[in-house]
């Protein structure tokens, strides 16, 4: 009997649990499109970087520039980084350095996965109510917080075409051209 009252109870907590995910508001407006935005990049970056073989990661078009891994790895640092003017913390123990000292491929990938979920919950934790309110920004200028989401999508797909270019010197074909993109 009391076995059968337990399972009731879980059941109905499970229940409970389920509707208030699905009554959670969906973001609208500027976050919602944003948010689409994150997906796309965050779909095209993370199945390029597993396309590329582990062996082209250090490969640089020339020198002093970024190699195919430092490109993903400074997606992954500004998606920590920016998300801080707007009251973020980057997790602890994100070096400075990440683009020189994170090389395998496979941390390379998972740095960059996890970023893009840091980015998610940056934007979902801006009420709509805050998105024109302004922050310091790099130098001291002010920006509004729709600015620095903005700055977050173009820089990732600045650096996602990089990549793409890169992986076609290296005669990898990018897997959204192929219609094959996780």
């Amino acid at each position: 009997m009391r076995r059968n009252a337990l399972r009731c109870l879980l059941l109905s907590l499970s229940a409970v649990t389920f509707v208030h995910a699905e009554d959670a508001p969906k973001p609208v407006g500027f976050r919602a499109e944003f948010l689409a935005q994150l997906d796309d990049v965050q779909k095209k970056a993370v199945s390029l970087a597993n396309a590329v073989p582990e062996e082209k990661y250090a490969w640089r078009p020339t020198e002093g520039v970024r190699s195919v891994g430092e490109v993903f790895v400074h997606i992954a640092s500004a998606n920590y980084g920016i998300p801080v003017f707007l009251g973020m913390k980057p997790p602890a123990g994100l070096d400075r350095d990440a683009e020189t000292k994170i090389t395998s491929k496979d941390k390379v990938v998972e740095l960059l996965t996890e970023s893009f979920e840091n980015v998610r919950k940056t934007a979902l934790s801006i009420p709509d109510a805050d998105l024109d309110k302004t922050v310091k920004f790099f130098g001291g200028k002010m920006a509004t917080k729709r600015a620095v989401l903005l700055l977050m999508a173009t820089h990732m797909h600045e650096h996602l075409g990089q990549a793409i270019a890169y992986a076609r010197m290296n005669n990898v074909i990018p897997p959204l051209s192929t219609g094959k993109s996780e």
